[in-house]
């Protein structure tokens, strides 16, 4: 699978916001499109929507919801400046 371009590895019972949270910091998950303020996931349940990523072209999809699978492209929702 891919994570924003690049080939990562993931077990087969991850989410991709465990994947994600193993991968980057925390606060490197995602940006926030309202504030620009660092965000991660919390609840890691799909109650508090701070988990979300673009997968497969999708955006706002809830990562800890999301079980990883072969092929799969996620991006972090940070602009590209932020992105590291």
């Amino acid at each position: 699978m891919e994570l924003d371009g690049e080939t990562v590895m993931a077990g087969a019972r991850d989410t991709v916001a465990s994947l994600l949270l193993g991968s980057v910091a925390p606060d490197r998950y995602r940006r926030s499109a309202a504030s620009g303020h660092p965000r991660a996931p919390l609840c890691m349940m799909g109650v508090c929507f701070e988990c979300l990523v673009e997968i497969d072209g999708q955006t706002n999809q809830q990562g800890c919801l999301v079980r990883v699978r072969d092929g799969m492209r996620i991006r972090r929702q940070i602009p590209e400046a932020g992105r590291s």
